[in-house]
């Protein structure tokens, strides 16, 4: 039995609800059906925390929820979903979903233990048992204002633990995204994963690998731009979870080379971090750029020591490294583009005379660029002292623009009369 919890022994406010999500449920209930604010948005209003969205479980058909609703559309075949729109804001309905066994119309289907289609609904009961965690088997009754604790959720939420509903290994089974997810709401939140949950993750890491790439590409963004990178990064690492989804960095990154690409990584994620809380805002384009850019690195070095020239070499790592990750991860193009020109940028740093360093300021990926290598100065890649012109010259005013890229235009003649000289003389035949 479930354990209803009155309005003065929680601390949810309807002041802290969406307006539209009230609505939502209100208008449900009018119409003769269950409806429960559930999942993030109870537990986070639990927690103090803002909620990033709402959801609501309801007793309603999809078909229904669009009859109720007109400002409705129906999503998803795995999982039919209704999404409200109000604005730019979205309120997405789930209907109770059942957990019986697969069904012989096919509207449950599942393969080696994983569910490939699940739209057998259900009662309220049976979908507190369908959740993933305890603490997401929350549902706030807006009628009474009570909340309603399916699976001890609140005890864990109070003494900060990730725990698992159900046999664990058959629920990671299941859908392997909660391996995620796990990480996710762990480093998110500030929480401990429970012992019995924790055990197998590690062991069931490869079976992220029957996932598709554009899903595993939501729960990246997810992870990494939630305001907690750094430490899911961690712990995706932790428990063999970051390698299944960028298996060539991780390659990279477990033959350090003087530190510096696991610093690079850190310091660009913990910067993801700092911007968010600035309310600043992050590109996905700029983190697979930090994400991927050790593999990119090696095989560019690796190409340029067999004479291939700077811009094929870096063109044809950076190719090379995308067509493999997008078998584990996909990246969208509008994301992708953007980010082989941050990487392409890169040796353009190196040209700091005449009019070059001008036009190079006017490039639209300039900025990114930029922030980029002053993430390659900071873990030890480059010289510091490339970064600092770079910065200098952009405050600088027009004359001294000028001084500088005069400068750098002598410093190449006397390297270059340098060179002519050596060459002469190592030469018989000019004696």
């Amino acid at each position: 039995m479930p354990t209803v919890i009155a309005r003065d022994d929680h601390t949810i406010s309807r002041a802290n609800i969406s307006r539209n999500a009230i609505r939502v449920l209100t208008k449900l209930k009018s119409a003769g059906y269950e409806a429960y604010l559930v999942g993030g948005g109870v537990r986070d209003l639990l927690l103090g925390r803002e909620p990033k969205d709402f959801d609501v479980a309801t007793s309603a058909l999809p078909e229904e929820v669009k009859s109720v609703f007109k400002n409705c559309r129906l999503i998803g075949r795995r999982f039919r979903l209704a999404h409200v729109y109000f604005g730019r804001e979205i309120i997405e309905v789930a209907t109770f979903r059942s957990n019986r066994q697969p069904s012989q119309d096919g509207e449950r289907q599942l393969e080696n233990g994983m569910i490939l289609r699940d739209n057998v609904y259900g009662t309220l009961d049976e979908d507190a048992q369908r959740r993933d965690f305890t603490i997401n088997a929350l549902y706030y009754d807006v009628g009474d204002f009570t909340v309603i604790d399916f699976a001890d959720g609140m005890s864990d939420l109070q003494h900060g633990v990730i725990r698992l509903l159900g046999d664990v290994e058959s629920r990671f089974r299941e859908d392997p995204v909660r391996l995620l997810r796990a990480v996710r709401f762990a480093a998110k939140l500030g929480f401990i994963i429970d012992p019995s949950t924790e055990s197998p993750m590690r062991r069931l890491a490869p079976l992220l690998k029957d996932v598709p790439s554009a899903r595993l590409y939501e729960e990246v963004l997810k992870l990494f731009l939630g305001g907690s990178a750094l430490e899911s990064f961690e712990k995706l690492r932790h428990y063999g979870l970051f390698g299944q989804l960028f298996p060539a960095t991780e390659e990279a990154l477990s033959h350090e080379d003087h530190d510096f690409p696991i610093t690079f990584v850190n310091r660009g994620l913990n910067n993801t971090d700092t911007r968010l809380q600035q309310d600043k805002s992050v590109t996905p384009a700029f983190l697979f750029a930090v994400l991927l850019w050790e593999p990119v690195r090696l095989g560019y070095e690796a190409l340029l020591a067999q004479d291939v020239q700077p811009v094929e070499a870096l063109q044809t790592a950076a190719n090379d490294v995308l067509s493999d990750q997008l078998k584990h991860v996909s990246i969208p193009k509008r994301f992708s583009y953007p980010m082989r020109d941050i990487w392409q940028l890169q040796p353009r740093f190196e040209q700091r005379q005449g009019k070059r360093p001008y036009r190079f300021l006017s490039h639209p990926r300039f900025r990114a660029a930029y922030d980029f290598l002053l993430l390659r100065a900071e873990a030890g890649e480059v010289e510091l002292e490339l970064s600092n012109w770079w910065t200098e010259f952009q405050r600088a005013n027009s004359q001294q623009k000028q001084s500088m890229t005069e400068q750098g235009r002598r410093g190449r003649r006397r390297h270059r009369k340098r060179r002519s000289s050596k060459n002469k003389s190592n030469n018989p035949g000019d004696e």
